[in-house]
């Protein structure tokens, strides 16, 4: 019983605490909601002062840009205005002076068609007096011009020919007095010793041993350094020396490198031959390149091509009728910037031409043609001047291409006409062993020629794998025959042609 009275009371204080805690949700709930309200309606008051505040500042930033648009329309209104006004004012110009030019024209035309009027009308009286002058004279005007002419020139005839045979004479006179004060006074300004080039080189030896070593056994050793070089070695009682004998300057200068080569290093021996004549052509290619650098510094020419410049070097290892062609070079560029300074010419530009004038002595004797049409070619190949390059190819011509050209070859004539600077017989004796060489070179199979014993002797070196042992001696016979048909030359000429076979092999 007492059970279920205090189930029902827990019961009823239950309900009552639901109820209770159900209204004082709903009261906290209310409470909240109103807040929140408030803030909502709180930030919508902002927001709107907000959006008011920026449509305001639009509105006045809107305003002002209107305002300045006004005045820039209204300033561009004024300019347009000012520049209409100008261009008005420009064409009532142009209208007026087109009006005036006009007037002037026409005036102008008015003037011509008189001035053609006037000369019309003087023609006319001018063909009417012709006519009357006719009609008295008898003749045409033709014919009163020619008599005219005719009459003058029978009186003046004598007077003439006797003025122009004095003028000639005095201009000829002075012409050569003042040439012959130019030449002399370069001759006088540039004084140059000259000596002959000789056709042989002296090798001092350290010993009379050592010419028994160069010979070698059975003569292998000489043999082979005459078969390399071109070149024939006198060894005779001489004292502790050894004459290379040779035309070519080049070949004799190869063989002595390679001789005092040899001797320094001891071991001379046909390999060794070799290696050494190689090596000393080699170093007598950088001599050459060298000899051409210091020729054109001493000339103070620039700008020269390093291929122009070995060429030019070359000219220290070639003669012309005994005298060396470097020298001789400088010294007409020399006698030339002397001559062109008298005549008031650009003195380099007349030093180097004379300085390459004999450029083609370098390479004729290894190509066909003149040394002026080879010198021509070499200086227009390296993109040397046109007057250098005529300088070089008309200096020995009649009529030289120009005054630079003309100086040239007088330099080049009082440089060859100086004492002791040539010799006509060198000359010849080489031009002849080069033919002789050359003759002998001309059939197949042929390895190299020489031209020794000042021309009594050729010996050609055949290639061994194409001429044969019985094709030596027909080839011997055939060089004999074409030299006794083409050549002239005192005494007799011994041809020996040479056939080695070298086999070298290796133990490994």
């Amino acid at each position: 019983m007492y059970t279920f009275i205090w189930i029902g009371a827990i019961a009823v204080v239950a309900v009552v605490g639901f109820g209770v805690g159900y209204f004082i949700r709903k009261q906290i709930g209310a409470a909240q909601a109103n807040s929140a309200e408030s803030k909502a309606e709180k930030l919508l008051l902002e927001a709107k002062s907000k959006q008011q505040e920026i449509i305001s500042q639009g509105q006045d930033r809107a305003n002002k840009l209107v305002d300045a648009a006004k005045r820039e329309d209204q300033q561009m209104r004024v300019e347009l205005r000012d520049i209409k006004a100008r261009l008005e004012k420009r064409e009532n110009m142009f209208d007026q002076k087109l009006l005036e030019f006009q007037g002037n024209q026409t005036k102008l035309q008015e003037k011509v068609d008189r001035v053609n009027q006037i000369k019309t009308e003087i023609e006319k009286l001018r063909d009417q007096e012709i006519v009357t002058l006719q009609g008295i004279a008898a003749l045409t005007r033709a014919e009163a011009k020619e008599q005219l002419l005719q009459k003058v020139e029978e009186e003046s005839k004598t007077d003439l020919a006797g003025r122009i045979m004095k003028l000639q004479k005095e201009s000829a006179e002075v012409y050569d007095e003042k040439a012959r004060d130019i030449i002399t006074g370069a001759i006088q300004r540039c004084a140059s010793s000259h000596a002959a080039e000789t056709t042989s080189s002296i090798v001092n030896i350290p010993n009379e041993e050592m010419k028994g070593r160069i010979i070698g056994k059975e003569g292998r050793n000489i043999k082979t350094i005459e078969k390399l070089t071109g070149c024939e070695l006198v060894i005779d009682d001489t004292p502790e020396s050894i004459m290379v004998s040779g035309f070519s300057p080049i070949r004799r200068q190869v063989a002595k490198l390679a001789l005092e080569k040899l001797m320094a290093d001891g071991r001379i021996q046909p390999a060794r031959i070799e290696e050494y004549v190689e090596k000393a052509k080699q170093h007598l290619a950088l001599d050459i390149k060298k000899a051409g650098e210091e020729a054109l510094y001493k000339m103070g020419i620039t700008g020269i091509d390093p291929k122009l410049v070995s060429i030019v070097g070359r000219l220290k290892y070639r003669t012309s009728y005994g005298q060396n062609i470097v020298n001789h070079s400088t010294e007409v560029a020399y006698l030339s910037a002397l001559m062109a300074a008298e005549l008031g010419l650009n003195e380099a530009k007349a030093k180097k031409c004379g300085f390459f004038h004999d450029i083609g002595k370098a390479v004729d004797q290894e190509t066909q043609g003149s040394h002026p049409e080879i010198g021509y070619a070499i200086l227009k190949k390296f993109g040397v001047d046109e007057d250098v390059a005529q300088s070089a190819k008309t200096h020995h011509e009649d009529r030289p291409y120009d005054i630079y050209a003309s100086i040239v070859k007088a330099a080049d004539a009082i440089s060859g006409a100086r004492f002791g600077a040539r010799k006509d017989t060198f000359e010849q004796f080489v031009a002849r062993l080069e033919e002789l060489e050359k003759t002998a070179a001309s059939f197949a199979g042929i390895e190299k020629v020489y031209a020794i014993q000042a021309g009594r002797e050729v010996r050609v070196f055949v290639k061994p794998n194409e001429v044969d042992d019985y094709s030596a001696f027909q080839l011997a016979k055939d060089i004999a025959r074409k030299i006794e048909q083409e050549l002239q030359y005192p005494g007799e000429i011994r041809v020996s042609v040479i056939r080695e076979t070298r086999v070298v092999e290796y133990a490994k």
